[in-house]
């Protein structure tokens, strides 16, 4: 099975499953859904294989420092080190029992000390950390991503080339584009992952999985908290430390009820020109707020469709809206004016990285588990805010 039928296939049982939840056929909803899990299973292990019989078509080449009639690996001259099998077991090993790299990978990884090690994350790794990461995260992978080297500064136009109809003969005036400038530093993102001493038995495979799923946890939240919140300084700055365009702040007074203007209005603000990438953000309360509101008509302005999976999608008056957990609920106790809902293009905000992660490693002594503490480096901003519409709650 190619690609293009694997995709003809899974967009077929999609319809077919979209079309028995619309009639209510819940059952056999859950069956096309399952079929859908499972073709993605079938598709996923017929790559791998074909990947591993790609590499086993490679000629072996003795290893470095094998003698003759000693066993023969397979890794080629242009291999990278710390993808081999050798490096990313020698990596567990000083994850999980906290046992020294080998002195050929130590020396290539960087300075050690008695108590803190330094130690690469095997490339293919980080492929899947970074493949995780964006399945987890619901704004990962709506941001622009970029892999700028830090300390460059990139231009940013900050408006758009008009054209104009000309009588023959004529010219048009000749525009220069107003361009800003976007600074990128080498912010450090760190998260800490304790391996205690019972994953001693684990296997390179079991190790992998695990150590991926709670470095992509760490990382996304923190990732994700940077983008709505971050303060620019020593993080990615967020979009709630933006401040809207003039006439896209639309504002609830501290007694006012929450009611259906509200949403027009900031639909009304919204420019044209993002109506297809500009998502809602909020939290989930705030959304349940709308939940039982109608329109003029008696029509709901909110819906919950469930995709597949089961995992719900929602959509206020036809947009989209993508639930976090870093923003202030409407209804909550204020401090001051609050930010409780936006609109945003997502695009417009560059989240820069190159995901060239590596770790740290030290002993807890009071548990004796092995701490390895993830790092990355990275910036993110919003470069464009022209998308962004704002619902504020005055606080009396």
């Amino acid at each position: 099975m190619n690609k293009k039928e694997y995709l003809e296939k899974r967009q077929a049982l999609y319809a077919e499953a979209e079309q028995l939840i619309e009639a209510g056929n819940l059952e056999e909803a859950n069956q096309k859904m399952q079929a859908i899990t499972d073709l993605d299973d079938q598709f996923e292990n017929a790559s791998r294989a074909a990947a591993n019989l790609r590499a086993m078509s490679q000629t072996p080449v003795p290893l470095k420092g094998i003698g003759e009639g000693e066993m023969m690996g397979t890794q080629t001259e242009d291999t990278d080190m710390y993808d081999t099998v050798e490096y990313r077991k020698a990596f567990m090993n000083l994850m999980v029992n906290g046992t020294p790299l080998p002195e050929k990978f130590r020396n290539e990884a960087g300075p050690t000390k008695t108590t803190d090690t330094s130690a690469v994350i095997a490339p293919t790794v980080v492929r899947r950390i970074v493949e995780k990461m964006q399945v987890m995260g619901n704004i990962m992978n709506l941001v622009t991503h970029t892999a700028f080297p830090a300390g460059v500064t990139v231009p940013t136009s900050s408006i758009k080339a008009v054209a104009t109809w000309v009588a023959e003969g004529e010219t048009s005036e000749k525009q220069k584009l107003k361009t800003g400038q976007i600074d990128i530093k080498g912010f450090k993102l760190r998260c800490a992952v304790s391996m205690t001493l019972e994953t001693s038995v684990m296997t390179l495979d079991v190790f992998e999985e695990f150590f991926i799923e709670s470095v992509s946890k760490a990382m996304v939240w923190a990732q994700e908290e940077a983008f709505f919140n971050g303060t620019g300084s020593g993080q990615p700055k967020g979009v709630l430390k933006e401040t809207a365009p003039e006439g896209q702040n639309v504002e609830i007074e501290a007694a006012a009820e929450l009611d259906y203007k509200i949403l027009v209005d900031a639909e009304g603000a919204l420019p044209a020109s993002y109506e297809v990438n500009a998502v809602w953000n909020m939290t989930k309360k705030t959304f349940m707020k709308f939940m039982g509101m109608t329109d003029a008509d008696g029509q709901p302005i909110a819906r919950v469709n469930y995709g597949i999976g089961g995992k719900p999608e929602r959509y206020l008056l036809g947009r989209r809206v993508e639930i976090n957990e870093h923003m202030i609920s409407l209804g909550a106790t204020l401090s001051g004016d609050t930010v409780v809902a936006f609109i945003f293009d997502w695009t417009d905000y560059m989240y820069n990285t190159n995901y060239a992660m590596r770790v740290k490693t030290y002993e807890d002594n009071d548990t004796e588990d092995q701490v390895a503490k993830a790092i990355m480096i990275a910036d993110g901003k919003a470069i464009a805010l022209d998308s962004l519409v704002t619902v504020t709650k005055k606080n009396a």
